[in-house]
Protein backbone atom coordinates (compact mmCIF):
# COMPACT_ATOMS: atom_id res chain seq x y z
CA UNK A 1 0.00 0.00 0.00
CA UNK A 2 1.29 3.46 -0.90
CA UNK A 3 1.18 5.59 2.24
CA UNK A 4 2.99 8.70 1.01
CA UNK A 5 5.25 8.61 4.07
CA UNK A 6 7.48 11.66 4.31
CA UNK A 7 10.87 10.00 3.97
CA UNK A 8 12.66 13.06 2.57
CA UNK A 9 14.38 15.35 5.08
CA UNK A 10 15.57 18.91 4.89
CA UNK A 11 12.81 20.06 2.51
CA UNK A 12 9.66 22.11 2.93
CA UNK A 13 6.22 20.54 2.61
CA UNK A 14 5.79 22.15 -0.83
CA UNK A 15 9.17 20.84 -1.97
CA UNK A 16 8.35 17.43 -0.57
CA UNK A 17 5.01 17.36 -2.39
CA UNK A 18 6.83 17.85 -5.68
CA UNK A 19 9.49 15.27 -4.85
CA UNK A 20 6.93 12.65 -3.84
CA UNK A 21 4.34 13.53 -6.51
CA UNK A 22 2.27 10.45 -7.33
CA UNK A 23 1.56 10.11 -11.06
CA UNK A 24 -0.52 7.61 -13.01
CA UNK A 25 0.81 6.64 -16.43
CA UNK A 26 -1.48 5.27 -19.14
CA UNK A 27 -0.23 3.70 -22.37
CA UNK A 28 -2.71 2.40 -24.96
CA UNK A 29 -0.59 3.07 -28.05
CA UNK A 30 -0.11 -0.57 -29.05
CA UNK A 31 -1.51 -3.95 -28.08
CA UNK A 32 1.12 -4.08 -25.33
CA UNK A 33 0.00 -1.36 -22.94
CA UNK A 34 -1.02 -0.77 -19.39
CA UNK A 35 -1.26 1.41 -16.32
CA UNK A 36 1.37 2.37 -13.74
CA UNK A 37 1.71 4.43 -10.57
CA UNK A 38 5.05 6.17 -10.00
CA UNK A 39 6.19 8.54 -7.28
CA UNK A 40 9.49 10.01 -6.15
CA UNK A 41 9.95 6.85 -4.10
CA UNK A 42 9.85 4.66 -7.21
CA UNK A 43 7.41 2.48 -9.13
CA UNK A 44 4.44 1.54 -6.97
CA UNK A 45 2.82 -0.70 -9.58
CA UNK A 46 3.20 -1.32 -13.29
CA UNK A 47 0.65 -3.51 -15.05
CA UNK A 48 1.33 -4.55 -18.65
CA UNK A 49 -0.96 -6.59 -20.89
CA UNK A 50 -0.46 -7.81 -24.44
CA UNK A 51 -3.78 -9.46 -25.24
CA UNK A 52 -6.41 -9.19 -27.95
CA UNK A 53 -9.08 -7.65 -25.72
CA UNK A 54 -9.68 -4.01 -26.67
CA UNK A 55 -8.79 -1.14 -24.37
CA UNK A 56 -12.48 -0.34 -24.05
CA UNK A 57 -12.67 -3.66 -22.18
CA UNK A 58 -9.41 -3.68 -20.22
CA UNK A 59 -8.28 -0.12 -19.47
CA UNK A 60 -10.73 0.84 -16.70
CA UNK A 61 -10.34 -2.54 -14.93
CA UNK A 62 -6.55 -2.05 -15.05
CA UNK A 63 -6.85 1.42 -13.54
CA UNK A 64 -9.15 0.10 -10.82
CA UNK A 65 -6.75 -2.78 -10.11
CA UNK A 66 -3.77 -0.44 -9.81
CA UNK A 67 -5.58 1.83 -7.37
CA UNK A 68 -6.92 -1.05 -5.28
CA UNK A 69 -3.56 -2.79 -5.06
CA UNK A 70 -1.89 0.48 -4.05
CA UNK A 71 -4.59 0.98 -1.41
CA UNK A 72 -5.60 4.41 -2.70
CA UNK A 73 -8.35 6.15 -4.62
CA UNK A 74 -8.00 8.23 -7.77
CA UNK A 75 -8.16 11.36 -5.61
CA UNK A 76 -4.70 10.49 -4.24
CA UNK A 77 -3.19 10.66 -7.73
CA UNK A 78 -1.57 14.09 -8.15
CA UNK A 79 -1.13 14.01 -11.92
CA UNK A 80 -1.65 11.94 -15.03
CA UNK A 81 0.62 11.12 -17.96
CA UNK A 82 -0.69 9.55 -21.14
CA UNK A 83 1.04 8.21 -24.25
CA UNK A 84 -0.03 10.34 -27.22
CA UNK A 85 1.27 8.11 -29.99
CA UNK A 86 2.04 7.29 -32.64
CA UNK A 87 0.17 4.02 -32.48
CA UNK A 88 -3.28 2.53 -32.75
CA UNK A 89 -5.89 5.14 -33.68
CA UNK A 90 -8.56 3.50 -31.52
CA UNK A 91 -6.23 2.73 -28.61
CA UNK A 92 -4.89 6.28 -28.47
CA UNK A 93 -8.36 7.78 -28.48
CA UNK A 94 -9.47 5.52 -25.62
CA UNK A 95 -6.37 6.21 -23.55
CA UNK A 96 -6.45 9.96 -24.01
CA UNK A 97 -10.19 10.33 -23.44
CA UNK A 98 -9.92 8.25 -20.25
CA UNK A 99 -6.96 10.29 -18.97
CA UNK A 100 -8.75 13.54 -19.78
CA UNK A 101 -11.89 12.37 -18.00
CA UNK A 102 -10.00 11.42 -14.85
CA UNK A 103 -7.98 14.65 -14.81
CA UNK A 104 -11.03 16.83 -15.44
CA UNK A 105 -13.09 15.07 -12.78
CA UNK A 106 -10.47 15.48 -10.05
CA UNK A 107 -8.81 18.68 -11.19
CA UNK A 108 -5.39 17.04 -11.49
CA UNK A 109 -2.90 18.10 -14.19
CA UNK A 110 -2.33 15.96 -17.29
CA UNK A 111 0.62 15.79 -19.67
CA UNK A 112 1.06 13.90 -22.91
CA UNK A 113 4.17 11.87 -23.73
CA UNK A 114 5.52 10.59 -27.06
CA UNK A 115 5.08 6.83 -27.25
CA UNK A 116 8.41 6.44 -29.04
CA UNK A 117 10.27 8.58 -26.48
CA UNK A 118 8.79 6.58 -23.62
CA UNK A 119 9.89 3.34 -25.28
CA UNK A 120 13.42 4.64 -25.80
CA UNK A 121 13.42 5.68 -22.15
CA UNK A 122 13.16 2.03 -21.08
CA UNK A 123 16.82 1.56 -22.14
CA UNK A 124 18.73 3.96 -19.86
CA UNK A 125 22.50 4.29 -20.21
CA UNK A 126 22.35 2.41 -23.51
CA UNK A 127 25.71 2.77 -25.24
CA UNK A 128 24.17 2.65 -28.71
CA UNK A 129 21.71 4.67 -30.74
CA UNK A 130 18.09 3.67 -29.97
CA UNK A 131 15.33 3.28 -32.55
CA UNK A 132 11.79 2.37 -31.44
CA UNK A 133 9.72 1.13 -34.39
CA UNK A 134 5.97 0.57 -34.56
CA UNK A 135 4.13 -1.15 -37.39
CA UNK A 136 2.27 1.66 -39.18
CA UNK A 137 0.78 -0.77 -41.73
CA UNK A 138 0.85 0.00 -45.48
CA UNK A 139 4.51 -1.06 -45.55
CA UNK A 140 5.61 1.78 -43.27
CA UNK A 141 7.04 2.29 -39.79
CA UNK A 142 6.49 4.87 -37.08
CA UNK A 143 9.98 5.56 -35.74
CA UNK A 144 12.46 8.02 -34.24
CA UNK A 145 16.12 7.99 -33.21
CA UNK A 146 17.43 8.65 -29.70
CA UNK A 147 20.70 8.53 -27.78
CA UNK A 148 21.49 8.31 -24.08
CA UNK A 149 23.95 10.86 -22.77
CA UNK A 150 24.73 9.84 -19.20
CA UNK A 151 21.29 9.68 -17.56
CA UNK A 152 19.59 11.90 -20.17
CA UNK A 153 17.68 10.77 -23.26
CA UNK A 154 18.48 12.92 -26.29
CA UNK A 155 16.15 13.02 -29.28
CA UNK A 156 17.99 12.85 -32.63
CA UNK A 157 14.96 13.00 -34.95
CA UNK A 158 11.30 13.89 -34.77
CA UNK A 159 8.74 11.09 -34.69
CA UNK A 160 8.03 10.08 -38.28
CA UNK A 161 6.29 7.59 -40.53
CA UNK A 162 8.57 6.21 -43.24
CA UNK A 163 9.20 3.26 -45.49
CA UNK A 164 11.78 0.83 -44.02
CA UNK A 165 14.37 1.65 -46.72
CA UNK A 166 14.32 5.33 -45.75
CA UNK A 167 14.94 4.39 -42.12
CA UNK A 168 17.73 1.99 -43.03
CA UNK A 169 19.50 4.73 -45.01
CA UNK A 170 19.81 6.75 -41.78
CA UNK A 171 21.41 3.93 -39.78
CA UNK A 172 25.20 4.31 -39.96
CA UNK A 173 26.14 2.92 -36.55
CA UNK A 174 25.09 0.12 -34.18
CA UNK A 175 21.46 0.75 -33.25
CA UNK A 176 19.13 -0.96 -30.76
CA UNK A 177 15.67 -1.62 -32.23
CA UNK A 178 12.58 -2.22 -30.11
CA UNK A 179 8.82 -2.02 -30.47
CA UNK A 180 6.04 -4.04 -32.07
CA UNK A 181 7.48 -3.27 -35.51
CA UNK A 182 9.95 -6.08 -34.81
CA UNK A 183 7.11 -8.60 -35.08
CA UNK A 184 6.84 -7.74 -38.78
CA UNK A 185 10.21 -6.27 -39.71
CA UNK A 186 12.91 -7.88 -37.56
CA UNK A 187 14.16 -10.21 -40.31
CA UNK A 188 14.26 -7.32 -42.79
CA UNK A 189 16.08 -5.08 -40.31
CA UNK A 190 18.61 -7.86 -39.65
CA UNK A 191 19.18 -8.64 -43.31
CA UNK A 192 19.57 -5.00 -44.34
CA UNK A 193 21.69 -3.74 -41.45
CA UNK A 194 23.55 -6.90 -40.41
CA UNK A 195 25.86 -6.17 -37.44
CA UNK A 196 24.47 -2.63 -37.06
CA UNK A 197 21.12 -4.04 -35.90
CA UNK A 198 20.86 -4.93 -32.20
CA UNK A 199 17.79 -6.35 -30.45
CA UNK A 200 17.04 -6.32 -26.70
CA UNK A 201 15.49 -9.27 -24.84
CA UNK A 202 11.75 -9.82 -25.27
CA UNK A 203 11.01 -8.24 -21.89
CA UNK A 204 12.54 -4.95 -23.08
CA UNK A 205 11.01 -4.69 -26.54
CA UNK A 206 7.64 -3.10 -25.79
CA UNK A 207 6.19 -0.02 -24.17
CA UNK A 208 5.79 0.33 -20.40
CA UNK A 209 3.26 2.54 -18.68
CA UNK A 210 5.85 3.20 -15.94
CA UNK A 211 8.09 4.87 -18.54
CA UNK A 212 5.20 7.09 -19.62
CA UNK A 213 4.52 7.94 -15.97
CA UNK A 214 8.17 8.75 -15.26
CA UNK A 215 8.59 11.02 -18.29
CA UNK A 216 5.31 12.73 -17.54
CA UNK A 217 6.18 13.09 -13.87
CA UNK A 218 9.37 14.97 -14.72
CA UNK A 219 7.29 17.54 -16.62
CA UNK A 220 4.64 17.75 -13.91
CA UNK A 221 7.22 18.32 -11.16
CA UNK A 222 8.55 21.23 -13.24
CA UNK A 223 5.07 22.73 -13.26
CA UNK A 224 4.02 21.79 -16.79
CA UNK A 225 0.49 20.73 -17.66
CA UNK A 226 -1.24 20.35 -21.01
CA UNK A 227 -4.50 22.01 -21.97
CA UNK A 228 -7.19 19.33 -21.84
CA UNK A 229 -9.17 21.03 -24.59
CA UNK A 230 -6.30 20.98 -27.07
CA UNK A 231 -4.34 17.86 -26.14
CA UNK A 232 -4.72 15.41 -29.04
CA UNK A 233 -3.26 12.06 -30.16
CA UNK A 234 -0.20 12.20 -32.42
CA UNK A 235 -1.26 9.89 -35.23
CA UNK A 236 1.44 11.17 -37.67
CA UNK A 237 -0.87 10.50 -40.60
CA UNK A 238 -4.61 10.76 -41.31
CA UNK A 239 -7.02 7.94 -40.54
CA UNK A 240 -8.48 5.78 -43.33
CA UNK A 241 -11.61 7.92 -43.36
CA UNK A 242 -9.55 11.11 -43.67
CA UNK A 243 -7.40 9.59 -46.42
CA UNK A 244 -10.50 8.88 -48.47
CA UNK A 245 -11.45 12.53 -48.19
CA UNK A 246 -7.99 14.07 -48.55
CA UNK A 247 -6.43 11.55 -50.91
CA UNK A 248 -3.01 9.95 -50.51
CA UNK A 249 -0.63 11.69 -48.10
CA UNK A 250 3.13 11.15 -48.34
CA UNK A 251 4.81 9.84 -45.18
CA UNK A 252 6.89 12.24 -43.13
CA UNK A 253 10.61 11.99 -43.67
CA UNK A 254 12.75 10.74 -40.79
Amino acid sequence: MYDGAETFVGVTRLEYRHIAMLVMGIDTSTMQGGVALVSGQGVICDYTLNVKATYSERLLPLIDRALQDAGITVSHVEGFAVALGPGSFTGLRIGLSTAKGLAAAGGQPLVGVSTLEAMAGTLPFCAHQICPILDARKGELHCALFRCERDRLVRLTDDGTVAPDRLFSRIQEPTVFLGDGLMVYQELVQSQLNELALFPPLASRGGRAAAVAELGRRRLVQGHRDDLAHLAPQYLRPSEAELKILGSVAPRAL
